[in-house]
């Protein structure tokens, strides 16, 4: 099956997406599934490796990673964010074919418990630097609505986050760590960034797994113009096409 149709059929119906059929290549599930037609690779040699949960592995793993050079790394602080990622339901207010996770409800993800709405009309760009209300909120929490522990069980209270399009204005390695746009943390793990925002616009930070943004779990910063060079965003020209 097409990768594309697991993922609408998921998005659609709100439930989870077909294992069966989304872990595939070129039609084949792999040569450790018996309905595999045999090829060259058969019986492979596996690699012995950790537990998916091992948390302490993953960490003395990453732990390791080091940028090539040294690094620009921003030492004043003046705006600190905790965020803590989860999925979680929706409640739906009556039975329909779009309901199909468990109880009749949608599967859900969620950052600080805000599902992330994405926008139909106007994007979030547009929305700001032109004053269009209705679009987005500046709510977004910039810490967790309730503690729990972070790395373990979540209560039932966060079992189901509110919906909103919101956004928001140790001991760390400061010398050579790595510089990256998208990093990778295990189960119960938990990862620090730390940027400069002088880049003016709106910032999506989103999972890289289109079905898991796909059911929210995303956020975005907005950046507002500043006073140095380059700082400033520019009005599209009037020739532009629209969309």
């Amino acid at each position: 099956m097409n990768p594309m149709d697991v993922l609408k059929l998921a998005t659609f119906s709100g439930a989870a997406p077909n294992v069966s059929d989304a872990f595939t290549m070129n039609g084949q599930p792999g040569d450790l599934y018996r309905c595999s037609n045999k090829g060259p690779f058969s019986n492979p040699i596996l690699p012995s490796l950790p537990a998916f949960n091992d948390t302490a592995t993953a960490t003395a793993f990453t732990a390791k990673f080091r940028s090539p050079s040294h690094a620009k790394v921003p030492l004043e602080v003046d705006e600190n964010l905790f965020f803590t990622v989860g999925l979680g339901l929706i409640n739906c207010s009556r039975p329909s074919p779009r309901c199909q996770g468990p109880n009749g409800t949608r599967f859900t993800a969620s950052m600080n418990n805000v599902s992330f709405v994405l926008p139909r009309a106007n994007s979030l760009m547009q929305a700001y630097y032109q004053n269009l209300p209705g679009v987005f909120t500046t709510d977004f929490p910039p810490v967790p609505p309730i503690k729990f522990d972070y790395t373990g069980n979540v209560g039932r209270g966060l079992w189901q986050p509110t919906r909103g399009t919101k956004l928001d204005t140790a001991k760390f390695n400061l010398i050579d760590p790595p510089i990256r746009n998208t990093i990778g943390t295990s189960p119960g793990g938990w990862v620090a960034i730390r940027f400069v925002a002088d880049n003016p616009g709106v910032w999506l930070m989103h999972c890289h797994i289109d079905a898991h943004f796909g059911t929210g779990l995303a956020m975005a910063f907005l950046v507002e113009n500043g006073v140095g060079e380059l700082q400033s965003v520019q009005p599209p020209p009037s020739d532009l096409p629209r969309c």
